[in-house]
């Protein structure tokens, strides 16, 4: 029988303010990135709290640490629950360091029960998530599924030069064992939703089914600097002008495939930037998600489409290039019901839903069974030193996490 283990939600709080002195920003947010000595702070704190249950830390080559509470069969591979402690530049207190926090609130709960779980399970802290320093983000995890290579990490650099694998050295977490060498059987993390959806439902609990498809673009249009003044409107040939509706096209397609398209311009660069000069070029960068890949593909061609029927009538010429492509992901269903159940058991709120976002979990999804939990921040707001959520809400999703691990644990033990 499943136990009816109770989390302790003051006890996790507490945690989640106690790390946050650890690159505590003035305006009360996280400047924790990864590798500094902000970040050798809290891993070294990590591995205090999990030694002192008696479990074993490891770490990995690209720094991703491992802590280990064996369970009753030695054969089995561990359930992994975690996510990540660095932050952005300006970040907050809860975006991925809940994850870290609350799966160590799972194991302080099952250490103080002495209840012995049939998996070993394991609280994991990926390295780099954000990318906020070493880029790309989801970097180590990236590692851990085999997405890019040891050495590709070792070599990335930051804005000063210091590489990854110095980086690493520095602060004493340049482990020995290989990435992606160390099996697991399950993956949850825990996570914060990092939009407005639960929020605005009065739902406590995101029953994540997937992760939407992302992809981005570059894009230039190129036409004539001409003087403003002694150019005819109708002898222009203006890129901006070209530019912009596209740029209100693609929000068109998003419409289109509405409500689950989501479609944006993040950057756009006008040259020769002169108050009097007809703008010759453009380039900006295109955002298209969906969850489903067949949509992504027809809002691809109707971005394609667009670009040709705008601009070829006004003589402008472009080019556009596919900058990254990160292929919607659907997590396990067996991790998902056990979610499900586990917010059901805990008495809470719950809606399935995709994340908008990227975690750790979907490069983990490519080699283990993999699932999330969402719970609601303020406003939808993160990457952010406003970054909030309630001390409830934090305490739900650590507690359905503990429902949720304790019944996929129960599983193994049937076969």
């Amino acid at each position: 029988m499943i136990p009816n283990l109770m989390i302790d939600g003051e006890r996790l709080w507490g945690t989640l303010m106690d790390t946050a002195k650890f690159g505590a920003t003035p305006k009360g947010g996280l400047k924790r990135l990864t590798l500094s000595a902000e970040d050798k702070q809290v891993r070294d704190w990590f591995v205090e709290q999990a030694t002192a249950m008696g479990c074993t830390v490891t770490v990995d080559a690209v720094g991703n640490l491992f802590a280990r509470r064996e369970g009753r069969d030695p054969t089995l591979a561990p359930i992994a629950l975690g996510s990540h402690l660095d932050t952005q530049p300006t970040g907050g207190k809860f975006d991925g360091i809940l994850g870290v926090l609350g799966a160590l609130e799972v194991l302080r709960t099952l250490h103080q029960a002495g209840y012995e779980t049939n998996a070993p399970i394991e609280v994991v802290d990926w390295a780099n998530e954000e990318g906020a320093r070493f880029s790309p983000a989801m970097l180590a995890s990236g590692v851990f599924a085999g997405i890019f290579t040891r050495e590709t990490a070792w070599e990335t650099k930051d804005r000063d030069g210091i590489a990854y694998k110095d980086a690493l050295a520095g602060i004493g977490y340049l482990g020995e064992e290989t990435p992606g060498a160390h099996p697991l059987t399950a993956y949850f993390e825990l996570h914060i939703e990092q939009g407005p959806i639960l929020e605005a439902e009065g739902e406590t609990i995101g029953v994540l089914t997937g992760v939407q498809g992302m992809r981005w673009y570059d894009v230039t249009v190129t036409g004539q600097d001409a003087h403003t003044g002694a150019t005819p409107m109708r002898l222009r040939k203006d890129a901006l002008v070209g530019a912009s509706l596209v740029i209100a096209g693609i929000e068109a397609i998003a419409a289109a495939h509405a409500p689950d398209a989501v479609a944006s311009v993040g950057t756009v660069e006008v040259k020769p930037q002169s108050r009097n000069v007809v703008p010759g070029e453009v380039t900006f960068t295109v955002d298209l998600r969906h969850p489903d890949e067949a949509v992504i593909d027809q809002m691809e061609a109707e971005f394609r489409a667009l670009l040709a029927s705008v601009l070829e009538p006004r003589g402008l010429e472009w080019t556009e290039s596919v900058f990254w492509n990160s292929p919607a992901v659907r997590f396990d269903p067996r991790l998902v019901d056990c979610v499900d159940r586990a917010a059901d058991k805990a008495g809470y709120s719950k809606r399935r839903m995709v994340s908008g976002a990227g975690h750790d979990a979907v490069y983990l999804s490519k080699v283990v069974p993999t699932t999330m939990i969402f719970v609601p921040c303020a406003g939808g707001v993160s990457h952010n030193e406003f970054e909030d959520a309630t001390p409830a809400d934090c305490a739900a999703g650590a507690q359905v996490l503990l429902n949720a691990v304790l019944d996929f644990d129960a599983t193994l033990a049937r076969g």
